[in-house]
């Protein structure tokens, strides 16, 4: 399965972005680093400039019809800059209006709010974000890792880095269910 991993041109968590990566790939996935410029993105180590990826493939030039799943990585303003992208806040409502899954881990699901796709849904996120998510109409959870299954498409979510290995065995099992 062909997985986008959506990230703004700099700050998503590099941790947020390769562990699931690597687990997508060791799993026998293609990840396909998604951005909204061309060239390379800047990873961040919370606060510190971290390693820089090449971009593969450019919002407004693909769409969701290429990939089976989506994955949000994290990061305090690598969301924050994804949300003000009318082109990727665009793609990932694409994904939820094909029915298609999605996850989302830390601080991303600003990102499923922007795009207005929480409503009904029970997700979880880093603990800043409960206000934004009830607002938006979903039910906000504290757990490690939450599957939600309201409307078109699952939806996985996760809270911090620590969570890591659980959100990503539980977004390869849900992955792979959708692909069944």
């Amino acid at each position: 399965m062909r997985i986008a991993f959506l990230v703004a041109p700099e700050g998503v968590e590099q941790v947020e972005l390769t562990d699931p990566w690597q687990a997508a790939k060791d799993a026998g996935h293609e990840p396909v680093l998604v951005s909204t410029q061309q060239g390379e993105i800047q990873a961040f180590n919370h606060l510190d400039k971290a390693d820089t990826f090449p971009v593969d493939e450019v919002v407004g030039k693909t769409t969701p019809d290429s990939f089976g799943a989506l994955v949000l990585p994290g990061g305090v303003a690598n969301p924050d800059f994804l949300r003000m992208d009318d082109k990727a806040v665009a793609f990932v409502r694409d994904f939820f209006e094909q029915g298609r899954p999605v996850a989302a881990i830390c601080h991303a699901p600003w990102t499923l709010v922007e795009a207005d796709v929480v409503r009904g849904r029970e997700l979880t996120s880093w603990p800043s974000l409960q206000t934004d998510i009830r607002n938006a109409g979903g039910t906000w959870v504290d757990k490690q890792v939450k599957v939600c299954d309201h409307g078109a498409g699952k939806l996985v979510t996760s809270r911090k880095p620590d969570d890591l290995k659980a959100f990503c065995e539980t977004f390869l099992d849900v992955f792979a269910e959708e692909a069944a």
